[in-house]
């Protein structure tokens, strides 16, 4: 793969974040190519490193469709995580899903574990290892894609993984999945530090019009999200900064390490408190906790994808409820101004989100999984499970 050389970068404590590189070439074989500019990840590399990332698929309710493009344009070297929270009764769309992916199974022979978010077995798993911050006052694991998130990572990491990607189920175009996941992999070849994060920036959204597709370059909430994450960034620096461009980057992967140490917020603020928290704990020197991160560095790279992005509308109260919470993210950061905080209530208020001396939700912050012990973990899923099957070849 050629890429534009990371050549630009801002740094806040041991937090680097690269400026977005694009893609050029989706393929290449050659290792000299004689430009400063321009940096090649052989192939063979690349599929190399697939072999030590799991890709987890959080969903819900999803298209049966666009799941069977989605698990068939996954490269076949990664093992495949879903996590479902899709209806289980009426209809029984888990059900379908399961079907689908027993075919699948049996076409391809890829290695797969599914799991159900609301599986007692699941909810058990976590009490049992102490996390229950994960859980509802049932016991059970929280709607979530965040909740969806840990248990993905932590099978991960059950697996051996050295790296975790996340793959939205809701995409139209299976060319595009494929490409993100080489993408992640060239992203961590790229990287010198075990505590790397690769977030993707889509090269456009299309949006069906009277004309014809439109090519959007930003969805309606990234282009909010990203500019109230630079002015965060900005400050925190002393520096204005336009750096920043994957504020709600649902496609993105991080190195097992790396997810270890991360709290994961719940409901659609995951993505950008990703990004606040690095900035919060990582943006100055002093803490003792992770000595090796600040020795490492935590890095940060954008890619622009070749591929467009077209996935499924969820309406205008999925973008609305997205805006909240990825400025309330942004607003309840202890990074944040007065300044950044009279701006963020003001873009509330014009989209009709919030109403005059309300603020917006704190996000509900779970803690990191690095004190989980996943072989009790595992042990405990196991056993008490009714929905995970495993699919080895």
């Amino acid at each position: 793969m050629l890429l534009e050389a990371p050549v630009y970068k801002e740094l806040l404590g041991a937090v680097e974040i690269y400026e977005v590189q694009k893609v050029i070439k989706l393929d290449s074989e050659t290792r000299d190519i004689g430009s400063f500019t321009v940096i090649n990840v052989p192939r063979e590399d690349i599929y190399k490193t697939l072999e030590e990332m799991a890709i987890v698929v959080p969903m819900k309710d999803e298209k049966l469709q666009l799941l069977d493009g989605v698990l068939k344009a996954i490269p076949h070297q990664c093992p495949i995580i879903v996590v479902s929270n899709s209806k289980r009764e009426g209809p029984n769309l888990f059900k379908q899903e399961i079907d689908l992916i027993k075919h699948f199974y049996n076409l391809t022979h890829s290695r797969m574990i599914v799991v159900h978010q609301k599986d007692p077995g699941l909810g058990k798993a976590f009490e049992e290892t102490g996390y229950t911050a994960i859980l509802d006052e049932n016991g059970t694991v929280r709607d979530g894609k965040g909740e969806g998130m840990i248990t993905g990572i932590l099978l991960a990491k059950a697996l051996g993984a050295k790296y975790v990607g996340f793959v939205d189920a809701d995409n139209y175009i299976p060319g595009a999945v494929n490409e993100y996941v080489k993408d992640y992999a060239a992203g961590f070849l790229m990287s010198e530090s075990e505590y790397t994060m690769v977030r993707l920036s889509w090269r456009h959204k299309p949006k069906v019009t009277t004309r014809g597709l439109y090519f959007r370059k930003w969805g309606r909430v990234s282009e909010i999200t990203n500019r109230y994450m630079n002015s965060l960034f900005g400050v925190a620096t002393n520096f204005e900064t336009s750096i920043i461009a994957t504020g709600n980057a649902g496609e993105h992967a991080m190195t097992l390490k790396l997810a270890e140490i991360m709290p994961f917020s719940t409901g659609y603020s995951i993505e950008p408190y990703e990004l606040v928290y690095l900035f919060e704990t990582f943006g100055e020197w002093g803490s003792d906790r992770h000595s090796e991160v600040y020795d490492q560095g935590i890095e940060i790279f954008q890619i622009e994808t070749l591929n467009p992005h077209l996935h499924e509308d969820k309406g205008q109260e999925h973008v609305k409820q997205m805006i909240l919470s990825s400025l309330g993210t942004i607003f309840h950061s202890k990074l944040a101004t007065e300044t950044i905080r009279k701006n963020i209530l003001e873009e509330l208020r014009i989209h009709g989100l919030l109403k005059e001396g309300e603020e917006p939700p704190r996000p509900l912050v779970m803690p990191p999984i690095e004190d989980v012990d996943v072989k009790k973990w595992m042990e405990v899923l196991e056993e008490e499970s009714d929905t995970l099957l495993k699919f080895e070849v």
